[in-house]
């Protein structure tokens, strides 16, 4: 069996030898074309960016107070709504004032009868005194007998005595009615500054109590970003430190804001501090803006590349990225925060490399390309 199948390979070699004859023989196959297109090529690279310390805030007035009623009345007037402006001592609500009038007056009244009986009182004493300065030179010439000096003595004691307790009352009388005038200017609420109503909480009819909110003035003038940063990075942050301001809606995205409070205890809930940070005046801001604070926290090195190069692709982030060929590939990228016309380059990509500037929506894989120039 051996022999025969060593004769049969012997017969088979020729044809195997053929064939392969057979297939040189023919036309070479043609390399496979690449195709060429021109693009600007721009190289990633490494540099210095500094660490900035990020937090988010609203945009509120410097100052800021909420009206509410110092007594138990009932509102008659609310004379302003949200947004008027207002001046410093404005009228902003009136209240109920009958009882306290009521209370005025008879607060004024008690201040008179006190007067007329201290007038009384007063020429009782001035009498007595009088009468006592006659006895007493009388005494001198022995024409009185000593128990009618003591008499008149005591009549004129008593009546200084009555004169001074008078005195008083008259004087609880005068600041009782300075109270209730004081009361009773408790019934017009008025404009501790000059501001804006930023909110009106109550309506004529309304019960109003002592320290329940009717309205809120935002002081006129410069505002503030308040803004919370964790506990972990409050430690750069120092009063006097300038930091770089975004508000959403404010046409200039160059604000550039000043540290003026930082709150010395953290919120026991969020482990964050509130940093107030004072803005420059802007027609253009308005409080309740949402805003952004950057903090500069020294430098890092970072790969960037330009924003244009970056493209997208559903919910990836690519870039084409020329081989040593010039051949683009399309590469997934992890990119970070972005610096002005810059994009931080996480992952994904190493300095030095060439990549397609401004693809826009062609699909360059696979193509070599040739820089513009």
């Amino acid at each position: 069996m051996k022999i025969m199948k060593i004769l049969l390979r012997a017969r088979l070699l020729p044809v195997y030898l053929a064939v392969l004859a057979g297939c040189h023989g023919g036309e070479s196959a043609s390399p496979t074309v690449v195709e060429t297109t021109q693009a600007r090529v721009v190289e990633s690279r490494q540099q210095q960016l500094p660490l900035n310390i990020r937090s988010t805030g609203t945009v509120r007035a410097r100052e800021t107070a909420v009206v509410s009623a110092q007594v138990v009345s009932r509102i008659q007037q609310v004379l302003v709504r949200e947004g008027d402006s207002v001046r410093a001592g404005q009228t902003l609500v009136v209240l109920d004032d009958a009882a306290l009038r009521a209370s005025a007056d008879q607060a004024q009244a008690g201040v008179k009868a006190a007067q007329d009986e201290q007038a009384a009182a007063q020429t009782d004493a001035k009498l007595a005194a009088s009468t006592l300065e006659r006895y007493q030179q009388l005494q001198t010439e022995k024409s009185v007998s000593p128990q009618e000096m003591d008499e008149v003595a005591q009549r004129a004691a008593a009546a200084s005595a009555r004169l001074e307790a008078v005195r008083a009352k008259t004087e609880a009388a005068r600041a009782q009615e300075s109270g209730a005038h004081t009361m009773l200017g408790y019934s017009r609420l008025v404009a501790p500054f000059a501001g804006i109503v930023t909110a009106r909480m109550a309506d004529p009819g309304t019960l109003a109590s002592p320290g329940v909110p009717l309205l809120q003035v935002d002081q006129t003038g410069a505002l503030q970003l308040q803004a919370t940063v964790d506990e972990s990075a409050i430690a750069a942050i120092h009063r006097g430190m300038k930091a770089q301001v975004g508000v959403d809606g404010a046409s200039s995205p160059d604000i550039v804001g000043t540290v003026a409070e930082i709150n010395p205890a953290a919120d026991p809930a969020s482990h964050s501090f509130l940093v107030k940070i004072d803005l420059p005046a802007s027609s253009h801001l308005r409080a309740g803006m949402y805003g952004t604070a950057e903090f500069a926290n020294g430098v890092r090195q970072a790969i960037v590349i330009p924003r244009s190069a970056v493209v997208s692709r559903g919910s990836l982030v690519c870039a084409y990225v020329l081989d040593a060929n010039g051949i683009a590939q399309l590469r997934y990228l992890t990119v970070g925060a972005q610096q002005g016309n810059l994009a931080v380059v996480l992952s994904g990509i190493s300095p030095g490399e060439s990549l397609v500037d401004d693809p826009s929506d062609r699909d360059l894989a696979g193509k070599r390309i040739e820089a513009q120039r």
